[in-house]
């Protein structure tokens, strides 16, 4: 499983021109869900988020978390963080999980998620959807579990 994860100022998902969720400052997060992947990867992975320390403090450090600043988080799924480029220049998705795993994988993430409390909102899985942001930084890691 792994995360793209930018923090913002705001993030949205559009869809067919039509706004489908937004959200204040917080945490964009861009999901990938492999072949092999378990209801435990999605478990280390949403604590490692809600506890991982990217926002600032008085000392201009990053020392809080997203529960420490009441941020909300924005969490799309995106297969395409599973492409192979080290081959031709055509991805190959092989490593990518069957659509019907990769939503359930993405929905019970996105409830554990929730489950810290976090204020969530989704994109829509499978749907062509515009993502605007403001990147806050910027600041972007790649976290895999």
């Amino acid at each position: 499983m792994k995360a793209l994860i930018q923090r913002v100022k705001r993030a949205s998902v559009t869809i067919e021109n039509k706004l489908y969720s937004e959200i204040g400052a917080g945490i964009l997060v861009l999901l990938g869900v492999e072949k092999g992947d378990e209801r435990e990867n999605a478990d280390k992975l949403a604590e490692k988020l809600v506890k991982l320390r990217i926002f600032e403090d008085e000392n201009e450090k990053m020392n809080l978390s997203i529960k420490d600043v009441k941020g909300e988080m924005l969490i799309v799924s995106q297969f395409t963080l599973c492409g192979d480029c080290k081959k031709g220049t055509r991805p190959s998705f092989d490593k990518a999980a069957e659509p019907k795993i990769a939503n359930e994988l993405y929905e019970y993430f996105v409830s554990k998620v929730k489950s810290y409390g976090i204020s969530c909102q989704t994109g829509k899985f499978a749907a062509m959807m515009d993502i605007e942001l403001i990147n806050d930084g910027p600041v972007t890691f790649m976290i895999e579990k």
